[in-house]
């Protein structure tokens, strides 16, 4: 008997330290939900597309010049309807890049002589800037050069012989001596501004002045999309001026058969001296 109460003792004794380490199975709390991710949508990015108003044309005797026209539109623009300069656009059209020779001047005893040259592995034979505003208000000197944008950025590069031989200064000279000669013959031009309007949020358009003396061959026209003072998007087009009626005829015959145009040229040349001569001859004295 009493080992039995010893035990119902026992019993009774861990029967509330067993009650208060067991666990509670009440209503449980739920769980805070979590928060919802940061999506942030990214924009579409805006890109140009640019096209020109006549892709070939053809050069004759009577040509006086030609006008192409560069517009465009600005895919996924963000700029709002009512402000205008959200983005700038700079249309550059070249010309095929020739190797080009500049030669300096000096008094030399009261003669001018030339007593330097250089020679530019490759310059574009014609060069026009059309802009909503002027470059420089648009884009930093580090992104006009790394585009060849401009006057100031044109990749003029003197032959593998004339490397290194002439310094900074002098090598800046001759550049800025052919950029002269080269908006003398109207070759190289730039608008002022209003060069690019825009006509509504995303279209644009340029107009763009061939010379008559501009050179045949294919013109590169560049379009560029700024925005923040950086490019956003670019796009190239192409136009052809190609020789076409006695010009081209004359043209060909003279690359193809140099020796017998060089003699005709000689024999027609006499031949309107004998005239002029004779006709002079017989006019009263």
């Amino acid at each position: 008997m009493r080992r039995l109460l010893t035990l119902l003792f026992v019993a009774l004794a861990l029967l509330p330290a067993t009650a208060q380490d067991a666990p509670r199975m009440g209503p449980t709390r739920p769980a805070p939900p979590l928060p919802p991710a940061s999506i942030t949508p990214t924009e579409p990015r805006a890109t140009v597309e640019a096209d020109i108003s006549t892709r070939t044309f053809e050069v004759t005797t009577g040509f006086s010049g030609h006008e192409i026209i560069v517009f465009g539109a600005i895919d996924n623009s963000q700029a709002p309807a009512e402000e205008t300069g959200y983005y700038d656009v700079v249309v550059v059209v070249e010309g095929t890049p020739f190797p080009i020779v500049a030669r300096k001047k000096s008094d030399v005893a009261g003669v001018w002589v030339n007593t330097s040259s250089i020679t530019f592995a490759s310059v574009p034979s014609y060069y026009a800037i059309t802009s909503t505003k002027p470059i420089e208000q648009i884009a930093g000197p580090a992104v006009l050069e790394r585009h060849a944008i401009g006057f100031r950025h044109i990749a003029m590069k003197p032959s593998a012989g004339h490397r290194g031989a002439l310094k900074d200064f002098e090598l800046a000279a001759f550049r800025t001596a052919v950029i002269r000669l080269k908006k003398q013959q109207n070759l190289y031009v730039t608008e002022p501004n209003g060069g690019v309007t825009f006509t509504g949020r995303s279209l644009f358009r340029s107009t763009i002045a061939l010379p008559a003396n501009v050179p045949v061959g294919p013109l590169v026209a560049r379009t560029y999309l700024f925005r923040n003072g950086e490019v956003v998007s670019a796009h190239i087009a192409r136009v052809t001026l190609q020789r076409a009626g006695l010009e081209r005829l004359v043209h060909n015959f003279a690359f193809v058969y140099p020796m017998s145009y060089g003699l005709i040229a000689v024999l027609l040349a006499v031949m309107a001296g004998l005239l002029a001569s004779a006709y002079f001859r017989r006019q009263p004295g």
